[in-house]
């Protein structure tokens, strides 16, 4: 995750997985071209392996690949975050009064590496309590870096 802007009016920070989506896509591509070619000699299997593997890539693709946007608004007294994936599009308002700070959630992963995600804290309002920005744990220099900048701009 990256800081786009900070001023003292906004921050905005924003996630977009290149390095992931064009993964995806180039397994997708391998999967669906060795598929035709395979389909010179072999109709069905090429098919098969087209349809099948191309499938799988184009699933996890939809379901993996986010782009996440957190905008801080201290003129409009918000804070907004927005995700959008390849089929759907979600943004979330809260009121910025509500935010306590950010902190780093921690877990330890099977290898016992500690794993972090950012979270919002929200002390009052309808939406009260812990807000994970993202959803998977990580054990990159994002998710400490997203909170020093959160809790510097609050």
């Amino acid at each position: 995750m990256k800081v786009l802007q900070d001023t003292p009016d906004r921050l905005i920070l924003d996630e977009t997985p290149w390095f992931l989506a064009l993964m995806l896509a180039g397994f997708i591509l391998i999967f669906v071209g060795s598929g035709l070619f395979i389909m010179s000699s072999e109709l069905i299997f090429g098919l098969i392996f087209a349809v099948f593997g191309g499938g799988i890539g184009t699933v996890v693709m939809i379901a993996l690949v986010e782009r996440l946007q957190v905008i801080f608004d201290r003129k409009a007294g918000t804070v907004t975050i927005r995700r959008k994936s390849l089929l759907r599009y979600k943004q979330v308002t809260h009121a910025l009064q509500d935010v306590s700070h950010a902190e780093l959630e921690t877990t330890v992963g099977s290898k016992g590496t500690t794993l972090a995600r950012p979270v919002l804290l929200l002390t009052s309002g309808m939406s009260a309590g812990r807000h994970p920005l993202v959803t998977a744990y990580s054990n990159l220099s994002g998710p400490p870096k997203m909170v020093e900048a959160i809790n510097a701009w609050l």
